[in-house]
């Protein structure tokens, strides 16, 4: 995965210490309910779709050109689904760091739905599945936020999902 120039710079002062990031994700369904995954190219594991917003970018505008940049789909962002700190992550080179995630989820209509494919790298497929038929290896927080999407989309008085310890 590319890391962010203003991660790189950052990294030049703090070394490998643990870094605070913020992180957004976006379940996408279709009009046919289906949802978006992608395969990742670092673990090869299926998930849905997230990264990092630039500094100053706001989250939902991030989600958005995340999932176009890796899916090659512009979704519409529909609500926030959760807000919820992931665990710490230890990368092969050393860096270590935490995500405040923003998760989200958007839809795309059936024509743009037939647009998805692999966008830049990050991914090494991209393909839509029936809610009940995901593939596996999933990553595990893909699970949780596919699982409060749904929740929303069933009734969209559901609050946000929060994690308290």
């Amino acid at each position: 995965m590319p890391t962010p120039e203003f991660v790189l710079r950052l990294r030049e002062k703090i070394g490998h210490d643990q870094l605070w990031l913020p992180g957004v994700s976006v379940v996408v369904v279709d009009d046919a309910g289906r949802i978006l995954l992608g395969r990742r190219s670092d673990t090869g594991r299926w998930s849905i779709i997230d990264g990092i917003p630039e500094p100053g970018e706001q989250p939902a505008a991030a989600a958005a050109r995340e999932c176009e940049e890796e899916a090659g789909v512009r979704p519409e962002i529909l609500a926030v689904i959760g807000v919820e700190t992931e665990e710490p992550i230890v990368y092969p080179n050393g860096d270590r760091c935490v995500f405040l995630d923003i998760g989200f989820v958007a839809r795309v209509g059936a024509e743009r739905a037939a647009a998805a494919g692999v966008g830049d790298g990050e991914l090494t497929a991209v393909a839509w599945f029936e809610p009940d038929a995901l593939p596996a290896p999933l990553t595990p927080h893909a699970s949780a936020r596919i699982s409060a999407a749904r929740a929303w989309l069933a009734d969209p008085t559901t609050p946000a999902r929060f994690r308290l310890r």
